[in-house]
């Protein structure tokens, strides 16, 4: 039988495969407070449903928690948390962000986290761990309306926080690569500030592009990169070209059932791979049968060529288990 790196291999490459190559992952809320439960709820999701990549999905304060950051579970739908507290009050905060080493506790827990997965599902199951742009980091260290005002108002000084982050994630995602027990295959990528309700593109050219450039350069090489922009009304055109991050990324994944571009769209601009299809709305209240619907516009507007089924963003909590089951059969 052919295994889920070869079917992803052949696809990324715009080769004919035995069936289409299938994705969905979500959060675990509670269980992504613990490297060990966030490794066994992420394994046994995986043994459930048998998709084609894992990508791990931890709460989004897991990059930023050696950094003062606190967060809450309140039950949204997503399995997202709700922050608490915010490390960046005043602009002079930015400037007195320590430089974070891999081995802080929670990105040393999420090392330890990949390294479990890894020995559970060997090397033909690509692994994809998350990394956040640091515009989304520091979002999260900020709120998103303070980091706005302070980067028109204080470009100088949330310049240098971003430097100082994007130096972190770069540390991190270094070490990623670095360590032998992890055999990591991919980096899955958020940006979440290329879309233009929240910055025009000269400001993300500014504020986004170099951090992210910096962050994601360590892992240029690794086959499976998967960049997922974030949020309506993306940049799509300009971010996926070379220039700016086009080049660092295999997989492309955006929100293509809410906002533009449509595949058909897209496949005219690109020649990446697109891992999408499918809406979180359906996939939450829909039917097997009108996931069937989506999926097969799906296949018609890509013409199943290097296509991974899936959808927008991580799948709702309360995605019915009969709804999965139908994105598979």
């Amino acid at each position: 039988m052919i295994s889920h790196r070869e079917r992803l291999e052949a696809a990324l490459k715009g080769e004919k495969t035995d069936r289409l190559p299938i994705a969905l992952w979500r959060h675990f809320p509670v269980d992504d407070q613990s490297p060990e439960r966030l490794a066994a709820a992420t394994l046994n999701y995986q043994r459930v449903y048998d998709f084609d990549l894992v990508k791990v999905t931890n709460a989004s304060s897991y990059c930023i928690r050696d950094w003062g950051a606190e967060d809450k579970w309140e039950g949204n739908t997503e399995g997202t948390r709700r922050y608490t507290n915010r490390v960046v009050q005043e602009p002079g905060d930015w400037e007195n962000l320590p430089l974070l080493s891999p081995s802080a506790p929670h990105l040393a827990g999420q090392l330890a986290c990949l390294r479990l997965i890894r020995a559970e599902l060997g090397p033909e199951t690509p692994i994809l761990q998350t990394v956040f742009s640091p515009l989304a980091q520091a979002k999260n260290l900020a709120g998103r309306d303070r980091l706005l005002i302070h980067i028109r108002k204080y470009p100088k000084e949330t310049l240098k926080g971003l430097e100082i982050i994007a130096k972190t994630t770069r540390r991190f995602v270094a070490a990623l690569l670095e360590d032998k027990e992890i055999k990591l295959d991919g980096i899955f990528y958020a940006v979440q500030h290329a879309q233009a309700g929240l910055l025009t593109t000269e400001e993300y050219d500014t504020f986004g592009l170099p951090s992210d450039k910096e962050s994601i350069e360590p892992a240029a090489d690794l086959w499976c990169n998967l960049l997922h922009l974030h949020g309506k009304d993306v940049y799509f055109d300009h971010i996926t070209r070379k220039e700016t991050l086009g080049a660092y990324f295999s997989i492309i994944n955006w929100h293509d059932r809410e906002t533009p571009p449509t595949l058909a769209e897209a496949r005219q601009k690109t020649n990446h791979t697109f891992c999408g299809g499918l809406s979180r709305a359906t996939m939450t209240l829909g039917t097997p049968s009108e996931i069937r619907k989506q999926a097969a516009d799906a296949l018609a507007a890509t013409k199943r060529e290097r296509f991974i089924l899936g959808t927008g963003c991580v799948v709702p909590v309360t995605a019915p288990h009969g709804n999965i089951m139908a994105v598979k059969k």
